[in-house]
């Protein structure tokens, strides 16, 4: 299977034209029309449901979808990687994480090396930890920040020296704003926006084991993995909202604010990358000045 046939193959996804397709790619329609037969043939599945006026994918194609650009996007990075010029500290810094006040320490190292370093650039990746730590194992990103907790057992690891701490978010005139703290009984009967981690069991989840047994009796009526989305929901009033501190806008001109767990409720941080793992300079002078930053 060639490269060159995937980037045709997502070119007539994108475009949902077999013909679109070609006139973006310089080809004549014939001619790419074959190449995705023999792709279809090559793979023994449809990949598009043909119309009269479009294609769509099909259910195998959106799969083949997903796959093609993460090779696409594995392959540039690679090429990326192989043809800076030798000795130099250049090329990009792949990094992923969840929604955490520890990217701002991220961010400061990042910071220091473009000062140093202006050839060197950063993609970054949000999501939860199982979308970070996929992207790590398939050679997506070089370093991923997870919230505890999380299996780290087969990475290369180091503690962040900070926490999140866990309260709820509400509308300012919600029953709750009134409180300085929120405790396990306020929270049995209101409606509540739960993050999907929030939910995961085992001894390192510090905020399942604040809530105990009434974690179960809990009402909650959503539930995310990304916080922007859930705050838009509290602002419409639908529940409250279990958060980190510092995520949201909870300033005078929002109409929404946080107020802590009781007794307090922290989440510790790693920073992960794959063991055995060669990293080109940039990568490597990320990890150093990350380790020197938190005392690794």
């Amino acid at each position: 299977m060639e490269i060159r046939v995937l980037r045709y193959f997502l070119a007539v996804a994108r475009q949902g034209s077999v013909t679109g397709a070609a006139n973006s790619l310089h080809l004549t329609q014939p001619t790419l029309s074959r190449q995705i037969k023999e792709l279809e043939e090559q793979l023994g599945t449809k990949l598009f449901e043909r119309r009269s006026h479009n294609v769509v994918l099909t259910a195998e194609g959106m799969r083949f979808r997903q796959r093609a650009e993460e090779i696409l996007e594995l392959v540039e990075k690679a090429q990326a990687e192989f043809t800076l010029p030798e000795g130099t500290v250049s090329g990009q810094i792949h990094i992923g994480g969840g929604e955490t006040r520890a990217m701002r320490l991220i961010a400061k190292v990042l910071h220091g090396i473009r000062k140093d370093y202006p050839g060197v650039t950063f993609q970054l990746h949000s999501g939860n930890a199982e979308d970070v730590t996929e992207r790590i194992d398939k050679g997506l990103l070089d370093f991923g920040v997870l919230i505890r907790p999380v299996d780290v057992g087969k990475y290369d690891y180091a503690d962040i020296p900070s926490a999140d701490i866990w309260g709820v978010l509400m509308r300012k005139d919600h029953p709750l704003a009134k409180k300085k703290a929120i405790r396990k009984a306020d929270l049995r009967t209101v409606p509540l926006i739960c993050s999907r981690w929030a939910s995961r069991r085992g001894p390192a989840n510090a905020l399942l084991n604040w809530f105990g047994s009434d974690f179960d009796k809990l009402n909650v009526v959503a539930t995310y993995n990304l916080i922007y989305n859930a705050t838009l929901m509290v602002e419409e009033g639908i529940g409250v909202a279990l958060s980190i501190d510092g995520l949201a806008n909870t300033t005078s001109t929002s109409d929404i604010c946080f107020k802590p767990l009781e007794p307090q409720v922290e989440s510790g941080l790693y920073i992960v990358w794959k063991k055995y793992q060669v990293f080109h300079p940039a990568a490597q002078l990320f990890l150093r000045r990350i380790l020197e930053e938190i005392g690794g």
